[in-house]
């Protein structure tokens, strides 16, 4: 749908070295996961796309030095474009380091989201340290309406726009091919100037933070949203927000893309971080409570044409010809003014074998600027991407 849409995890594992283990615990993953066998394929004369698995598909793992750069590895993959028709949804990268092993997880948002990979790096470590395989699971996507929460489908005003776009692009008659998307995409990254920086937020501060947020009656990640609007003095933080739980279809360890996104909009003027983070807490319990609000962008993809989906970034970043895509990519995503702020924050966990890690959020051309936020052990870390 729009370029940059893949994201990753860098890991310290503290187990001892060994490239054939990395292989062969891929190897495991993949045996367990029908989607990483799989690449995305078109049906011939019509719009419908589909995981078809494939019996050779090998995942890409690269061996590196303990010196290599993975910031260098992970851009050099953004570059160079992802053509999911055939390449794998997962690529490894994995590095000897001082505490073991560090592995570099990037992988494609067809595959999962940022809680999917966490899990697959988890099970990654659980094998490759300790010989522990994952559970063999049905992965079911979501498909329709009728998967969501009861009372998700969109607004008469929203629907009447979906609508009206829906019957505009139809009359356009357009059709894109993926080839076209592809030298869209490979352009627009190649062109594309985003910084990132780590910082590191390690036990001490990190308990202060959470005393402090539970004194207030707030979470870790209200803190973070309303950290973000003062620092980019800003109204308005998109978050992802994981709906495993709400979702009809889904079974624990499955992969695919089980998150959706809303805007936290809060007018109240502060520079005191915790007035401003119970307004945001507030206005966070009143978009979860309306499954209308909270499921807003999935209830957009299920009402559109998918190959209006398709086009929208294409119309408003690149040179397709479409009023349609046009109006939808800048009226409604974001990407004709491209000032969007977003926070995926994917928890915190305990591991007797991941040492620390860093979620690497995708660089949506919506954005100017993302935070992606990993805990694992009580060493937080915030990995920061700003598109110049």
């Amino acid at each position: 749908m729009c370029p940059n849409m893949h994201f990753g995890i860098v890991a310290e594992i503290g187990a001892e070295f060994d490239a054939n283990g990395i292989i062969e615990s891929i190897d495991v993953l993949k045996s367990a996961h029908l989607l990483m066998r799989s690449l995305i394929a078109e049906e011939q004369g019509s719009s419908r796309i589909y995981y078809e698995e494939q019996s050779e598909l090998e995942i890409p793992v690269t061996i590196k030095k303990a010196d290599d750069n993975w910031q260098a590895d992970y851009e050099a993959v953004s570059l160079a474009g992802w053509n999911v028709q055939k390449e794998a949804l997962l690529k490894v990268f994995a590095y000897p380091s001082e505490s073991g092993t560090r592995v570099l997880f990037i992988t494609h948002h067809l595959l999962c989201d940022g809680r999917g990979l966490l899990q697959l790096v988890q099970e990654f470590a659980d094998h490759y340290a300790n010989g522990v395989k994952p559970h063999l699971v049905d992965e079911k996507l979501m498909e329709s309406l009728d998967d969501l929460p009861s009372g998700s489908d969109l607004g008469f005003i929203s629907k009447v726009l979906i609508k009206d776009a829906n019957k505009k692009w139809r009359k356009e008659g357009h059709k894109i091919s993926y080839e076209e998307y592809l030298k869209f995409e490979r352009d627009h990254d190649s062109k594309q100037d985003i910084k990132r920086e780590i910082k590191n937020i390690d036990e001490e501060e990190l308990d202060t933070l959470l005393a402090m947020c539970k004194e207030n009656g707030v979470s870790l990640n209200d803190y973070l949203v309303a950290k973000m609007m003062i620092d980019a003095g800003t109204d308005k933080v998109v978050i992802a927000s994981d709906i495993r739980n709400e979702i009809k279809n889904y079974k624990e360890g499955a992969l695919g893309n089980y998150a959706t996104a809303f805007g936290v909009v809060v007018k109240k003027k502060s520079s005191k971080i915790m007035e401003l983070a119970k307004a945001v807490d507030h206005e966070v319990r009143r978009i979860m409570s309306k499954p209308d609000k909270e499921m807003l962008v999935l209830s957009c993809y299920f009402n559109m044409d998918p190959e209006l989906l398709d086009a929208i970034a294409i119309s408003t970043l690149g040179g397709f010809e479409s009023k349609a895509g046009k109006f939808v990519g800048s009226k409604m995503f974001g990407y004709e003014k491209r000032d969007g702020h977003c926070i995926t924050n994917l928890g915190r966990i305990e591991s007797n074998v991941i040492r620390e890690g860093i979620f690497i959020p995708p660089a949506s051309p919506a954005n100017r600027k993302a935070w992606g936020v990993l805990t694992i052990n009580k060493k937080m870390r915030i990995c920061s991407i700003h598109s110049m």
